[in-house]
């Protein structure tokens, strides 16, 4: 590994929870600019892998590299430094229930104790500008949000420092087919502005096919194929041709009006 253009390095990543071994020997690199979806069947460890990137749980084995140092062996200091350079969506949106809107993005611009607060305002009314949040909304309670509110405050607060590297955990589960193609359209904007790198796991196929540059199969404890989903979708490997067939039957059973994506090149 070691690229130059590697955003993410995991290198030989081993995670046992007891005796249960998720990940062997698991290798991945994450390139910079690009989207790269992490999908694999229940079980898989996509959700622990997430975590290890991020930092929220340690491996047992193996390295996992951001920004060329390491995940877990740099000093307090680096660590905090990586941790600023990244964003995280959580799959439930995570917001904190005792803060409004506001407060919730405006949390991590006060942690840094480098803004006076007429500063924080106008950045956090910036980042609500960004996901289409009108101002109207600043004071509301997360109980008080709709679904699809909640996934657009919390893309905010995890833009809020002006994250390199950007983390979404099912960025669209829960949302009907509108709200979740508008989501979509909220990262690709927010992509494209800012020059973020991703990392995300979802089972949603519109999302994968709309923002994936390269999808990460998970299975038999490691990562077995890389690639365009093109390439991904014409991969023999019998675990790949099964996954990608029920998630495709699931697609077109859910709303049959959509086109195939095996058949719309444009897609892929």
């Amino acid at each position: 590994m070691n690229h130059a253009s590697d955003i993410i390095e995991i290198e030989g990543l081993q995670t046992r929870f007891g005796q249960h071994i998720v990940h062997e020997n698991l290798n991945l690199e994450v390139k910079k600019g690009e989207v790269l979806t992490l999908v694999g069947g229940s079980g898989s460890g996509k959700t622990t892998l997430l975590r290890q990137m991020l930092g929220l749980e340690y491996p047992a084995k193996g390295h996992v590299r951001i920004f060329g140092r390491s995940r877990y062996n740099d000093s307090l200091t680096l660590r905090k430094s990586i941790r600023n350079r990244t964003g995280v969506l959580f799959q439930q949106g995570a917001l904190f229930s005792a803060l409004t809107v506001y407060d919730n993005i405006a949390l991590p611009l006060r942690e840094l104790r480098v803004f006076d607060e007429q500063t924080i305002h106008d950045l956090v009314m910036i980042k609500l500008n960004m996901v289409a949040i009108g101002p109207e909304h600043t004071h509301k309670m997360p109980a008080n949000l709709s679904g699809g509110m909640i996934k657009r405050v919390s893309l905010a607060r995890a833009l809020a420092l002006d994250p390199e590297l950007l983390f979404l955990d099912e960025p669209t589960a829960g949302l009907d087919p509108e709200l979740s193609q508008s989501f979509v359209e909220i990262i690709q904007d927010m992509r494209n502005k800012l020059d973020l790198t991703i990392v995300m796991v979802t089972h949603d196929l519109d999302t994968l096919v709309g923002l994936s540059d390269r999808i990460a199969v998970l299975a038999e404890k490691k990562v077995i194929a890389t690639g365009s989903l093109a390439r991904i979708c014409n991969h023999t490997h019998p675990f790949i041709k099964n996954f990608f067939k029920n998630i495709q039957d699931k697609h077109q059973h859910t709303d049959p009006r959509k086109p195939s994506w095996k058949t719309d090149p444009t897609h892929l």
